[in-house]
Parts: structure tokens; sequence; C-alpha cells
């Protein structure tokens, strides 16, 4: 086995048991939270006999070992359970909700990614002069603002003064491209400007550090331009930590969402889960915290590679 494919098998295995280790905490932290689930689910005036054929039937008598491993060996399988409040399937659930976050994190991708990568690219160029200063300023102010506050503000502002864009993001199947975009404008426009500035400063920092380099210093006496030398030797030099910002960044559209999915009634996974956790359907909320863990660690694991492939250091650390 060479030594990348090594390194890669090692980022994987060290995935795949982080995410191990993270449904134990799921499962466990489910399972000692105060309270009585066949009690909640058939109210206080239930007898004794049908909350001990309740508990009997969801399993709730069995060691919480032999539980924990039935609930991963389903979930491995793709069976995540039965919600106990609706009966529905779980999977087959979670399937349109995560489509619609999806399609949520995908647009705020689609313009947060490009945009701060040029933000921060401008931001070198006209260093320490008042573009850079600008746009600083502004991520950085952005950045500082809670995202449910900047979701109010748009929302009354754009959606209630000036009626440009709904303020409940309400989709559903059938809807045109065109509907949906514009049902997702103000939530997309939240999620933009909180990833935007975090991003932006990051590739900022990574091409400033480059810039230190000798070789800048070189081509920088060859008589290049300073937009030639930060695209075409900068840049390209400092994509490995850019890389892993924005896979961070990427990582929390999907799964910080739940703020914004709340603010906005938006039918997507955030949505779902907090309003099964008010209802105390504990096989959802282990549903949503497992593939909420699966997708942030998948990413994360996805940067590790992609840094180790575009970064000759790593690939050969001696």
């Amino acid at each position: 086995m060479g030594p990348i494919a090594k390194l890669l098998a090692q980022r994987i295995a060290l995935g795949l048991l982080l995410l191990f280790l993270v449904s134990i905490l799921i499962f466990a932290g489910t399972q000692i939270l105060p309270g009585d689930v066949a009690q909640s689910i058939l109210g206080q005036s239930a007898t004794p006999e049908a909350l001990a054929n309740l508990r009997a039937e969801l399993g709730l008598n069995e060691p919480a070992v032999s539980r924990y491993f039935a609930w991963l060996g389903g979930a491995i399988t793709g069976d995540l359970g039965t919600a106990l409040t609706s009966g529905q399937d779980i999977a087959s659930q979670l399937g349109s909700r995560m489509s619609n976050t999806l399609l949520l994190a995908f647009w705020a991708a689609i313009i947060s990614v490009p945009l701060a990568i040029f933000l921060g690219l401008l931001a070198v160029r006209f260093r320490d002069r008042w573009p850079d200063k600008l746009i600083s300023a502004v991520t950085l102010a952005s950045i500082s603002v809670p995202e449910f506050l900047i979701g109010y503000v748009l929302m009354y502002i754009i959606g209630v003064k000036l009626g440009w864009a709904p303020s409940v993001s309400t989709i559903y199947p059938g809807m045109s491209l065109g509907a949906k975009l514009n049902a997702i404008a103000l939530p997309v426009t939240v999620l933009t400007l909180v990833v935007l500035a975090h991003m932006m400063r990051m590739t900022r920092a990574a091409i400033l550090n480059v810039m230190q380099s000798a070789y800048i210093e070189t081509a920088e006496l060859k008589g290049l331009s300073m937009f030639k030398i930060i695209w075409r030797h900068a840049f390209p030099n400092s994509i490995a930590p850019i890389v892993n910002v924005v896979m961070l960044n990427l990582a929390y559209l999907v799964v910080g969402v739940v703020v914004i999915e709340v603010v906005f009634t938006y039918p997507g996974m955030g949505q779902y889960l907090v309003d099964h956790v008010s209802k105390r359907d504990v096989p959802v909320v282990q549903a949503c915290g497992l593939v909420f863990a699966a997708v942030y660690i998948g990413l994360n694991m996805v940067a590790d590679i992609v840094s180790i492939i575009s970064n000759p250091r790593l690939r050969h650390p001696k």
C-alpha cells in the first residue's frame, strides 16, 4: 500500500471510529433524559398495564446495551425505526426533509463559496487599503451578529415592509425551481452572511501567509503584476487551508441550519428535529442526531483527504 493510500485509509478508519463513538453518545444522551417515554406518549391518565405493555412493545425493558446494538444495526442497514408520535417510517420522512435541507445548503454554498474566495483575493490585492478594511469590517460585523437576529431583521424589512420575498419559507413537491428559489431567498441570504465571513477571512489569512515566501519575492522581482502573483502562485499554494475552512462551513450549512429552519418555518431536517424534541420522540431525535453527525464527520474527512492530496508536505511528511 502506497503512502497516500495508507493515509487515506487511516483517515477513513478514524472517521468511522469517531462516528461509532458519537453514536454511543447520542444513544446514551437520549436514554438519560428525565421522564418516561411511555408516559409522555400515553399521557398522565394511562393505566399501569397500558404503560407496561407499551414499554414492552418499544423494547424499553431490554438492557441498554442490547437496545443500542439493535438500533445501531438497524441504522447501518437503513432502518432508523418508526416515529413514536406518528407511526411513520423515520427513514422515508428524513429523505424528504434531507432533500429540503440540502437544497437550502446547496444554494447558500453556490453563492457564499465563490464570493468568499473572490473577496479574500480582493482583500489581499488591496491589503491595508480601504477595500481590505471595508471587506473585513463588513464580514466581521456579519459574523458577530447572531444568525436568528439577522433572520428576523431581514424577515421584517424585506419580507414584511418591502414584500420582496416571503417571510415564511414553505416549499412542497411540485413547485417550480423559480418558486422554490423565491421561497428560500431569505434563509439562503442569512446562511450566506453567516458563513461568508469565516471563509473570506481564512482565505485572506492563508494567502497572506504564503505571500511571505521567498518564491513570491522572486516573482515580484521578475516584474509580475500583483494580480498574477496572487492568482498563479499564492492562491494554489494556500488551497489546503482554504479547502478545510470551506468544508467546515459546508458542514455547518447542513448541520447548523436548525435555527434558520425554525426561524423561517422551513420544512427541513432542523425543523423536523425540533418538532420531535418537543414531543419527546426519542427514535426521531436519535436518527436526526446520527445523520447530522455522519454528514459533519464525512465532510471533515473529505477536507482531510483533499488537504493530503493537494499538499506535498502532507503526502510526504518526511
